[in-house]
């Protein structure tokens, strides 16, 4: 059995993700667009936190993994160590146990899903081999997002075969995966398909510390109404912290009902009146539900897009779903009035439905049908970042125009992201290769709020950075900051830069921002002086090639007792060489004897 439950987290620890990642995701995206099926829309697997991030091998730990695309049966393993043993809680969360004695290190955590896709978060669990003592409860403050979150972690009964009228006794495991104290702690069972007997379905458990977990038994009895193979119920766990601050949260359990056919075998009742005969009926459960795009940021709209099966063993019809919650009201018959459905009752202080109401009609839904649903929503810009629980309800009717409403509690995350630009703050000119430019980078604060960043960087596979890193700090609203980097680049061409800035957000986990800047580099024109007849030295002039005539006039001016040596005097200053033009030869006298 599985249980679907949605909690908040918050990571200490995560390295940031590649900022390259974009481009590997690609092809990635070009197979979803041709082989996704067009009647749904599916997130992309991803992690988002892993809490705590810090553990101590000296005592087994349960850690809690959140991020999107989970999928029933999906394992976490960290590299060396191999698979942990992983339970399934919903599309968005994971908790898997880390057992005792696990060497010291830090690991990558990996998340398979059963359709073989994977995702990797790099050093995301820290274990050490000393005991991690919780934080003194003097200095727990209630404050930001350190706050405690109990869930169940998980649920067995004492009996593998429960019929409708049979007692049975449930244990559940409570864990508080916060960062403080759980105090007051009251689990509440609602009288449902399972009926709580003893002790009116109300435990007080008292108080769970930081990573610790706490097991309570409950009576339960299943409603002899009930024909189904899977009874579902609702669990409350309802808490304070040190502060007086008071959660609460909501939980569905499911039990496998066992019927016996023999006819020999008595009707399980509750009490010795007579039993009632067994009756079909639907009963409708969110399997899963994907908000897209995410991150939700205030005043982002977003499309939430839910998985709707029903589990029972009737068809529900004319099923209306009503996000935020609402009810319907029935005629004196006990036929559903069609005008009572109501979902202005529900709740939309932090989401908002936009383009259309918050009711839509589903039409019927067979027995073990499933089906797709999607409402368009808006996050209030006064919402501060958190994690905020959606209520969904569902009218509808039986065969025999019974009316039934199943109301189940969703849980949606809101951050916060700065609003940022990373560009140049003026042309930087051209680029030259083989020599250092200036890259005036910039980032500003474009959003309504201040932001704390950290590191600006700036990077490029090709070519040579320096002072390409500075740490920025903190950014008023239209604040900016910029950064000189040099830029050696070897070879001419089109280089890709990667302006990156990290920081932490709301949830307390590392984050970055990245932008590309695509710049071309040019090579340098370096002109070839031109020599005219001119060479670099001390000659100075290099005359030209001596003809055959030019060797003749030399001698004759020899013979006649003239000066015929070749001119190649440093001494004269030759502003352009002059090539002579070609002379006629000169005729020589015959040379007379003595």
């Amino acid at each position: 059995m599985e249980i679907d439950l949605t909690i908040y987290k918050r990571e200490k620890t995560m390295k940031r993700k590649n900022p390259y990642a974009l481009f590997l995701f690609i092809p990635v995206l070009f197979s979803l667009l041709f082989f996704t099926p067009p009647q749904s829309a599916l997130a992309a697997l991803s992690i988002y936190s892993i809490t705590p991030g810090t553990i101590s091998n000296t005592q087994t730990n349960f850690i809690t993994v959140t991020g999107t695309d989970f999928q029933a049966g999906t394992v976490v393993s960290l590299n060396t160590v191999g698979n942990l043993n992983t339970s399934y809680f919903s599309s968005t969360t994971l908790i898997a146990e880390v057992s005792s004695g696990t060497p010291t290190g830090i690991y990558s955590l990996t998340v398979t899903n059963p359709d073989l896709s994977t995702v990797t978060l790099a050093e995301a669990l820290t274990i050490v081999d000393q005991p991690i003592a919780p934080t003194p409860t003097n200095t727990i403050q209630s404050s930001g997002y350190e706050r405690p979150v109990v869930v169940i972690l998980n649920y067995s009964p004492n009996n593998d075969q429960i019929s409708p009228g049979e007692d049975f006794s449930l244990s559940l495991t409570l864990y508080n995966s916060g960062q403080n104290y759980a105090t007051n702690v009251v689990a509440t069972f609602v009288p449902g398909m399972i009926i709580p007997r003893g002790t009116g379905g109300v435990i007080s458990v008292g108080d769970i510390a930081p990573g610790n977990r706490d097991t309570i038994s409950q009576a339960l009895v299943i409603s002899t109404d009930f024909w189904g193979t899977l009874a579902t119920g609702e669990v409350n766990i309802s808490y304070t912290d040190q502060a007086g601050v008071s959660y609460s949260e909501s939980f569905t359990i499911a039990i496998s009902v066992y019927y016996s056919y023999s006819p020999s075998a008595p009707t399980p009742t509750i009490t010795p009146t007579v039993t009632p005969a067994p009756s079909f009926r639907p009963q409708l459960v969110i399997t899963s539900y994907d908000p897209d795009p995410i991150p939700l940021q205030p005043g982002a709209q977003f499309t939430l897009t839910l998985g709707v099966t029903n589990t029972g063993n009737a068809t529900a019809r004319r099923v209306t779903m009503i996000v935020g919650g609402g009810s319907a009201s029935s005629s004196a018959n006990g036929t559903p009035d069609p005008s009572g459905i109501s979902g202005a009752s529900g709740e939309f202080t932090n989401f908002a439905p936009i383009g259309s109401s918050n009711l839509q009609t589903l039409g019927d839904i067979n027995a073990a049908a499933s089906l797709t649903a999607s409402q368009t929503l808006i996050v209030n810009v006064t919402t501060s970042p958190g994690a905020y629980p959606m209520r969904i309800s569902f009218v509808y009717v039986d065969e025999h125009n019974n009316p039934y409403i199943d109301e189940q509690i969703i849980t949606l995350l809101v951050y916060r992201q700065p609003n940022i630009d990373l560009s140049f703050y003026r042309d930087p000119g051209p680029l030259y290769a083989g020599q250092d430019n200036i890259l005036p980078i910039q980032v500003v604060n474009l959003g309504r709020n201040s932001v704390v960043l950290g590191n600006l960087q700036v990077n490029t596979l090709n070519g040579q950075m320096s002072n390409n890193t500075i740490l920025v700090g903190a950014l008023e609203t239209g604040g900016y900051f910029t950064l000189d980097a040099a830029f050696f680049p070897e070879q001419p061409g089109t280089y890709d830069l990667e302006v990156s800035i990290d920081y932490t957000d709301d949830f307390n986990q590392p984050q970055v921002i990245s932008r590309t800047i695509t710049v071309e580099v040019i090579e340098m024109y370096i002109p070839e002086p031109e020599t005219n007849g001119y060479i670099d030295g001390e000659s100075g002039f290099v005359p030209e090639p001596e003809t055959f005539l030019q060797k003749i006039w030399r001698v004759i001016l020899g013979l006649i007792g003239l000066d015929s040596s070749l001119k190649t005097s440093n001494s004269v200053v030759i502003d352009e060489y002059y090539e002579p033009e070609s002379q006629e030869a000169i005729p020589v006298p015959p040379l007379k004897g003595p």
